[in-house]
């Protein structure tokens, strides 16, 4: 039996696997916190460790292969500079993977992936209120912002 040998399949060709998780890892690195199905959240750990891993590196080398799979190298530059320095006594284990319930379309379980010790970073958005809406809520801080 193979057992998630090769990592999951995700139901996608190679290709398009390949392009989600490119996509994925960039917008984990942007935004430090990606809300995405329970098996895409333990699938991207696998490459969002590995790009941390170059990023602890440091060297030339670790940069252009690290580039070759994000793309970007606004995100390069903030995974060498500012997220792989966090973790540089840490010998793995850089994101957690936390249960977010079910989507409401069509019930799939959600999973919020974040790096290690971003939960002080990434602040959690806060609740509304009961019966206010969202143009309530705009309002009520466009009013403080005008006074503070």
């Amino acid at each position: 039996m193979r057992h998630l040998n090769a990592g999951r399949k995700l139901n996608r060709t190679s290709a398009h696997r390949k392009a989600l998780m490119r996509n994925l890892v960039l917008s984990l690195i942007r935004h430090e916190r990606l809300r995405t199905t329970d098996a895409k959240a333990k699938e991207l750990r696998r490459w969002a460790d590995r790009m941390v891993t170059l990023g602890k590196r440091g060297d030339l080398a670790a940069r252009r292969r690290a580039f070759a799979f994000i793309g970007s190298h606004t995100a390069v530059k903030k995974l060498f500079d500012e997220i792989a320095p966090r973790f540089k006594d840490r010998p793995g284990g850089y994101t957690r993977v936390v249960k977010y319930g079910a989507r409401r379309g069509d019930a799939a379980p959600l999973s919020i992936i974040e790096f290690t010790g971003a939960s002080e970073a990434a602040a959690p958005r806060k609740k509304r209120r009961r019966g206010e809406t969202r143009e309530q809520q705009r309002g009520d801080r466009r009013a403080a912002a005008t006074a503070g």
